[in-house]
């Protein structure tokens, strides 16, 4: 099928993948009095007295706003806001069908961090979380700690956080597939924006300690001057021995290689070079850094990529929808590093030991039991953590 040609024209028959349905009747006097005026008021005077009651007396308890300023759509690019649109009703389809989550796609249009955080704290009563969605790297990691800041509300930046999730999970089985330790394996990560950096982040909370992000310019490393703000804090914790080189030169020795950059950056000697039982995770779309039968002809023994039609897809879509659902089931206050972890646990935990093998390290898309286990470990992991207020 020609999924361009073939999605443009239903997209066009479609007019949009969502729309807004009434729960309540509106087929006699009565009812409308009930749904709206007169009788309207008094839900109306008991949230004035208590905001909190907006989450049992409409439907903020079960809201997502999914929003961007369309600066990093899908391997797209800048292609601004409104073309970013179709993305954004995508995902809110994805959240319903797979977490049960009602979600509404928002473009905003400015590139202004403070205006677009202002934008988004300004409607965020209306909304139980907020998915941020395909901003561009650095401004969306201050988006996202202004926001937390301002808001009484998750929020969720899914290309930086759902990556990593996804990825911890896989690397957790894909250790125990080649017997080896996250406290003992060097991690090379090609790539320095949005995911690499929130990956690094959770692999560290998680105890693993040996991690080296490259991008275009080579290594990060604390002191080199071409890095922005954000590269600058992880090189403080990563590459500590100060490596410099090519990637080629990095993987010299590693146990792990995580890409998410751009195509057929790895050839199959760079991964001969690598320790024996390697791990790739090649996650560039749709043309990975190193296609995966490449990749096993260099001895690597797990191999991962962001497509369908391989084995062990690192998919945002086994993370996002259980987090929100679960948060919103306790209404969490935050989407914090315990609740990352947990969800990563939780979805490593659905594959047995005797299901374990290179070529099924993480569930698929359309396992039924991917959203209520996370969503189960996240809100456990919620109260536990003290942001849950249910």
């Amino acid at each position: 099928m020609d999924y361009a040609k073939e999605s443009l024209r239903l997209h066009g028959e479609w007019k949009g993948k969502i729309e807004v349905i009434a729960k309540v009747p509106t087929d006699s006097k009565d009812a409308l009095s009930l749904a709206y005026t007169p009788g309207v008021a008094q839900p109306c005077l008991e949230i004035q007295k208590d905001p909190q009651k907006s989450y049992e007396l409409t439907r903020r308890h079960n809201m997502c706003a999914v929003i961007t300023d369309g600066s990093a759509v899908l391997g797209l690019g800048d292609i601004g806001p409104e073309a970013g649109m179709p993305v954004m009703e995508g995902k809110c389809v994805l959240f319903k069908a797979f977490g049960g989550v009602d979600a509404f796609p928002i473009c905003v249009k400015t590139k202004d961090v403070d205006e677009f955080v202002q934008t988004v704290y300004n409607i965020s009563g209306s909304f139980g979380g907020i998915n941020l969605e395909d901003i561009a790297a650095p401004r969306c990691f201050e988006i996202e700690r202004k926001l937390k800041e301002k808001c009484d509300i998750p929020v969720f930046h899914d290309d930086q956080h759902g990556t990593a999730i996804i990825a911890l999970a896989g690397l957790t089985n894909a250790l125990k597939v080649v017997g080896k330790q996250k406290e003992n394996v060097k991690i090379v990560i090609s790539g320095a924006g949005s995911a690499a950096i929130s990956i690094t982040k959770l692999l560290l909370s998680d105890g693993f300690q040996h991690i080296t992000l490259c991008d275009k310019f080579g290594p990060l490393y604390d002191g080199n001057e071409q890095m922005n703000w954000a590269q600058q804090e992880i090189a403080k914790v990563t590459n500590l021995d100060k490596k410099t080189g090519t990637l080629a030169d990095l993987l010299v020795g590693a146990d792990v290689f995580i890409g998410v950059s751009a195509p057929n950056l790895v050839t199959t000697d760079m991964v001969k070079t690598m320790n024996r039982d390697a791990i790739v995770f090649a996650c560039a779309n749709p043309t990975p850094e190193i296609f995966p039968e490449d990749a096993k002809a260099g001895g690597a023994k797990v191999v991962s990529t962001g497509r369908s039609d391989y084995p062990n897809q690192i998919n945002n879509v086994l993370a996002f929808p259980g987090i929100f659902r679960g948060a919103f089931d306790v209404r969490a206050s935050d989407i914090n590093e315990e609740m990352k972890i947990a969800a990563a646990r939780a979805l490593a935990g659905l594959i047995s030991d005797e299901e374990l093998n290179e070529d099924y390290i993480i569930p698929q898309a359309f396992d039924p039991r991917v959203g209520p286990a996370v969503a189960k470990a996240v809100a456990e992991a919620a109260i536990k953590s003290g942001v849950a207020r249910l």
